[in-house]
């Protein structure tokens, strides 16, 4: 299996109600935004990076890659995103042959995230890998092979298929785990009370971005 070059794609096209509206990956933790979190956190791991997100992409503007929409019908979630995504790729950086998933709110990603999905994929002979903390599998934090494109198309539109991972356990991922202590680098900033979580998270400076 060739284990090329790796793209990132970070999911910011939901619609934060519980977050009251807005963009999540906006909201500021300590003297940065969670998504120049995420983009800083994964940038180093990847070829590249583009931005799953809809409406005006002026706002997002100031990171500084690529912005893709949703062209599926209705909103159809995040998987609608990974496939904005696929095609861009597979459409500006045809030598990619994988992509790694992330949403936009969770600030406190892995340095080695990108290298150990790869590495469990070829291990496993898998076509795709996920990340799993505390016993919970996180379906948005996976690898895809680009490849899989017209497959996922094909979910969305004829099996109106929304969850990521019905679509995802479609492939027998490879799962790789993480320690959920002492946080979870996973861990996501769904409402305003996660967000206060995640600056005691910061305080204790046990991230490797601060």
């Amino acid at each position: 299996m060739r284990t090329g070059m790796c793209f990132g794609i970070v999911l910011a096209g939901g619609l934060s109600r519980r977050m009251g509206g807005g963009d999540k990956g906006l909201r500021k933790l300590g003297e940065m935004t969670i998504l120049a979190r995420v983009a800083a956190a994964m940038r180093p791991q990847c070829a590249g990076l583009v931005l799953s997100a809809n409406g005006d992409p002026a706002r997002l503007g100031e990171f500084g890659f690529p912005i893709v929409a949703d062209d599926v019908q209705g909103f159809m979630g995040p998987l609608a995103g990974i496939l904005a995504g696929l095609d861009w790729i597979a459409a500006h950086v045809p030598d990619v042959e994988c992509v790694v998933s992330v949403p936009a709110d969770t600030p406190f990603l892995p340095a080695d995230l990108v290298a150990r999905l790869k590495d469990a994929r070829v291990e496993h002979n898998a076509t795709a890998a996920c990340a799993r903390s505390g016993g919970r599998r996180h379906a948005l934090v996976a690898l895809w092979p680009v490849a899989i494109r017209q497959d996922l198309r094909h979910a969305l539109v004829v099996e109106d298929m929304r969850k990521v991972d019905d679509f995802l356990q479609n492939y027998r991922p490879a799962i790789v785990d993480w320690p959920s202590e002492p946080f979870d680098p996973f861990f996501n900033v769904n409402e305003p009370g996660d967000l206060a979580v995640a600056e005691t998270i910061l305080a204790r400076g046990e991230t490797h971005i601060v």
